[in-house]
C-alpha cells in the first residue's frame, strides 16, 4: 500500500464536499420548526436528504482513505500526529453515528423518507415511541460532540496556518503537482 505524504485530488474533494455539506446542514437542523409536531415537514425532509447524502461521501471518503493512506506529516510532533489521526477517525465515527442516529430516529417515528423528494428511503426500525426518544438523545450528543471536534479539527488547521507556519495545511489545500 502507497503511502504517501500528500492527499491526492479525490481525499481533498471529498473532504472539502463533506465540509460544505456539514455547513449546510447543522443550520437546517438547528433552526427547522418543531420536529415533535406530526409527520416531517420540507425542512425535516432536507435535513434527512442532506444527512444521507453526507452519509453517502462520509462512506466513500472512509473507503477512500483506507485504501489509499497519507503518512503523517513527518516534521511534526509525535503527540501531534498521533492526535491528529485520532481526531480523524474520530471526525468518521461521529459523522457516521450522527448520521444513522439522525435515520433511525425518523424510522422510529414512522416517518417515510425520500433521498430529495425522489428515492424513498428505507425504515431502519419500525415505529416505537419508546427507541425514539433514546435514540433522540444519543442524536443530539452526536450532533454536539461532532461539532466539538470539527471547532477542534478547525482550531488545529488554523494553528498550523497561522501559529506553526509549517505547512501542513498545504497538504489539504494545494493541488499534489503544485507542491514541492
Amino acid at each position: 500500500m502507497d503511502r504517501r505524504l500528500h492527499y491526492g485530488n479525490t481525499a481533498k474533494i471529498l473532504h472539502w464536499s463533506v465540509a460544505v455539506l456539514l455547513l449546510v446542514q447543522f443550520p437546517i437542523g438547528w433552526f427547522m420548526p418543531d420536529i415533535h409536531a406530526g409527520p416531517p415537514g420540507a425542512a425535516m425532509s432536507l435535513h434527512v436528504s442532506f444527512g444521507i447524502l453526507i452519509l453517502a461521501v462520509v462512506a466513500v471518503r472512509l473507503i477512500w482513505r483506507i485504501t489509499h493512506p497519507v503518512a503523517p506529516e513527518s516534521s511534526l510532533p509525535g503527540w501531534q500526529r498521533v492526535s491528529s489521526e485520532a481526531v480523524h477517525w474520530l471526525l468518521y465515527a461521529l459523522v457516521l453515528g450522527t448520521t444513522l442516529t439522525g435515520w433511525l430516529f425518523a424510522s422510529f417515528r414512522g416517518w417515510s423518507l425520500s433521498l430529495f423528494s425522489i428515492v424513498p428511503l428505507p425504515m431502519l426500525a419500525s415505529k416505537s415511541a419508546s427507541d425514539l426518544k433514546l435514540m433522540e438523545g444519543w442524536h443530539q450528543v452526536a450532533e454536539w460532540a461532532l461539532l466539538v471536534v470539527i471547532v477542534l479539527h478547525i482550531s488545529a488547521a488554523l494553528l498550523h496556518i497561522f501559529v506553526y507556519r509549517d505547512g501542513v495545511m498545504r497538504l489539504m489545500l494545494i493541488d499534489e503537482h503544485q507542491r514541492p
